[in-house]
């Protein structure tokens, strides 16, 4: 693995290090799920039971202590996000109303090897796998996948879905430039696909950017460029039938999809001008086939059921990279007040959906 290679989620939201917003990857569902004590009895809002947060970063301890120690990172300059403990998740969780959360794992650090990069996945993972145990019902978690080491990808689909009982795995929209849909990253969506796996993904600094560096001076990376770096992930797995290649797997865009729902249009008309050319027709379905986060605070839903069945909508939070009075002052609100969704798709969207998507979910 090289040492290129290694940088792709060193700033996954193209922040510097002291930016409390930064981003992750992770989720295990299959650790009992009787119900925590702590669970808030939460009763519901506009018919939805308790939420279920699809979209939740997770720095493990245990990692930042490892990496620390093999000189990988500097605690000082990690985000203050990273350092917030379960508890503190906890206490979010409960104040927002969410009955669980599905962890994102972040290892933001430039690996020297495979083989550290696999002990560092590794490491997340088992601790993600106790917080799950030690608290019933409250937490699941992702596989991180770097997609590019197809090797340490293949092992942890192995390791993650196979023996510890993660639901998903969570990829970023770009790896140096090489977006999810390409067929460099085949052999390891041939096992995903034979796993029938979630794939949750996330955006990243756009190509050629430096790590952590900012494209336009005062403009955070994640205000337009995550959205963008979505959307183009998106389009290429349009362009290349990922889908139809893969039809066992289920993929999340996070942030609504991007500009995707916005575009969607103009690909019907000029997609005949991408490489391969695009059928409207395999645009539609792939719209269709997607699901998408709420992280944002998510837009107007009505331009985005305009594409996407309402049961194909998720709640996330982006917790703590976004701020808890972001999620609960804003978000939360801007979702219940929406005129587009009724009773029982905001319900599906906090928690129904998610339930059907992800069945290990189902006794929460």
């Amino acid at each position: 693995m090289t040492d290129s290679a290694s940088t792709s989620k060193v700033s996954l939201l193209g922040t510097p290090a002291d930016d409390p917003l930064v981003s992750a990857a992770g989720a295990d569902g299959s650790v009992g799920l009787a119900r925590d004590p702590s669970a808030p009895d939460l009763g519901e809002t506009r018919g939805a039971p308790s939420k279920i947060d699809m979209h939740h970063h997770f720095c493990a301890p245990e990692w930042r202590e490892w990496a620390a120690r093999h000189g990988l990172i500097k605690p000082e300059k990690m985000p203050p996000w990273s350092r917030l403990d379960i508890d503190a998740a906890i206490g979010f969780m409960n104040r927002a109303g969410i009955a669980t959360a599905v962890l994102k794992p972040m290892l933001p650090a430039r690996y020297r090897s495979s083989a550290q990069l696999r002990e560092a996945i590794n490491i997340t993972m088992q601790s993600a796998l106790e917080v799950a145990a030690s608290h019933p019902g409250r937490f699941s978690f992702y596989v991180p996948l770097f997609l590019d080491d197809l090797d340490a990808s293949s092992w942890a689909v192995r390791r993650g879905l196979g023996q510890l009982g993660a639901v998903g795995v969570n990829v970023t929209a770009n790896y140096g430039g090489v977006y999810l849909g390409d067929p460099t990253y085949d052999r390891v969506f041939h096992e995903l696909n034979d796993a029938s796996a979630v794939v949750d993904t996330h955006p990243h600094n756009l190509p050629d950017g430096a790590p952590g560096a900012v494209t336009v001076p005062g403009i955070p990376n994640f205000m337009c460029d995550f959205l963008l770096d979505t959307t183009r992930a998106a389009v290429n797995m349009i362009t290349h039938r990922t889908l139809d290649r893969f039809p066992n797997i289920a993929v999340i865009l996070p942030h609504a999809g991007g500009f995707l729902p916005y575009i969607a249009g103009r690909l019907e008309a000029l997609g005949r001008f991408c490489d391969p050319p695009l059928e409207p027709a395999a645009v539609r379905d792939h719209l269709r086939r997607f699901y998408y986060d709420t992280v944002g605070p998510m837009p107007g839903a009505a331009a985005l059921l305009d594409h996407v069945p309402a049961d194909h909508l998720l709640f996330g939070t982006d917790w703590p990279a976004a701020p808890a009075d972001t999620v609960t002052k804003l978000a939360i609100p801007a979702l219940e007040a929406d005129p587009a969704l009724t009773p029982g798709q905001l319900k599906g969207i906090y928690h129904d959906n998610a339930m059907r998507l992800i069945p290990q979910l189902a006794s929460v």
